[in-house]
C-alpha cells in the first residue's frame, strides 16, 4: 500500500510535484544523464524524465482503474447469472467466454485496439474487455459454489425471492475473491496498456505514458539507457505493488490462510 499510495500521491498532485513542465522540450539538453539539475536525466527532447514519469502515474492508475471498472461491470453480472440460472444463458455465455479465453489476453487487446482505434479511451475499453471473460469465469464458479449451501436453501425456504437471494445472500459471499482478484487485475490492466503503448497502439504522444516513454527510448537504449530504465522501473514497482496488495488481501479476507 504504501508503494501504491507513492505513485497514486503523485499522480494526483504532479502539477505540484513535477519539477519541470513534463511537455517542456530542450534539445541543448536532450538525452542528458541524471544530475543535480534532472535526478533521473532527460529524454530525446530534453524533458524532464521524472516529471513524465509522475504524470505518466495519474494516466496509468486512470487506465487501471477504469479498465478494471469495465471488466467488473461486464463480467460480474453474467457470472453471476448464468452460476445461478445455468440454462442456455449460461451455456452461450460460456461458450463466448472460450472464445475470449482462446486468444492471449495481448493479442485480443492489439485485436480490439486496431477495431476501436488508438487512444486513450480506446485503451481502457479493449483491456476492459480482455478482463471480461476472468470476472465472469471466476464470479460463475463461486455461484456455482454458493447456491448450494445451506445457508442460501434456509433463505429459498423462508420464501426469500431470486433477487433476494443473488444480490442479498450470494452476491455479497463472492466479495473477497472479488476484491482480491481486483487488485491482481489492476496490475494486469497497467501492464498491457503499456505493452500497448510500446507498441504504439496506445496512448500516443506527447502525453506522458509510460509504455509509449519505453517505445520511444528503445532507440536509444545504448546512448541514454536511464530513458528505458526509470519507466521501465516504475511499471516494474507499480505491478509489484498492486501483487503484494493483492497478497495481502488474499491473506485478511480467506479464512483458510489462517488456519
Amino acid at each position: 500500500m504504501a508503494v501504491l499510495a507513492i505513485f497514486a500521491l503523485s499522480g494526483i498532485f504532479a502539477a505540484w510535484l513535477a519539477p519541470y513542465d513534463p511537455y517542456r522540450a530542450d534539445l541543448e539538453g536532450s538525452l542528458a544523464g541524471p544530475s543535480p539539475q534532472h535526478w533521473l536525466g532527460t529524454d530525446e527532447l530534453g524533458r524532464d524524465i521524472l516529471s513524465r514519469i509522475i504524470y505518466g502515474a495519474r494516466v496509468s492508475m486512470v487506465i487501471g482503474s477504469i479498465s478494471v471498472a469495465i471488466g467488473v461491470a461486464l463480467g460480474v453480472p453474467v457470472g453471476l447469472f448464468a452460476g445461478y440460472f445455468g440454462g442456455r444463458f449460461d451455456l452461450l455465455s460460456q461458450r463466448v467466454i472460450d472464445v475470449l479465453l482462446g486468444f492471449p489476453s495481448i493479442i485480443l487487446a492489439i485485436v480490439l485496439v486496431t477495431v476501436l482505434g488508438v487512444g486513450l479511451v480506446n485503451v481502457m475499453i479493449a483491456v476492459g474487455i480482455v478482463s471480461v471473460p476472468t470476472y465472469a469465469r471466476l464470479v460463475r464458479g463461486q455461484v456455482l459454489s454458493l447456491k448450494t449451501q445451506e445457508f442460501v436453501e434456509a433463505a429459498r425456504a423462508l420464501g426469500a425471492g431470486t433477487p433476494r437471494i443473488v444480490f442479498r445472500h450470494i452476491f455479497p459471499n463472492t466479495l473477497a475473491v472479488l476484491i482480491v482478484q481486483t487488485t491482481l487485475q489492476v496490475a494486469s490492466a497497467i501492464l498491457s496498456a503499456a505493452a500497448l503503448g510500446f507498441l504504439g497502439l496506445g496512448v500516443q504522444q506527447p502525453t506522458a505514458e509510460w509504455g509509449a516513454m519505453l517505445s520511444t527510448a528503445r532507440q536509444y537504449i545504448q546512448l541514454a539507457p536511464h530513458t528505458l530504465i526509470f519507466p521501465g522501473l516504475a511499471i516494474m514497482l507499480t505491478v509489484f505493488g498492486f501483487n503484494l496488495l493483492g497478497d495481502g488481501l488474499r491473506d485478511a479476507l480467506d479464512p483458510r490462510m489462517k488456519i
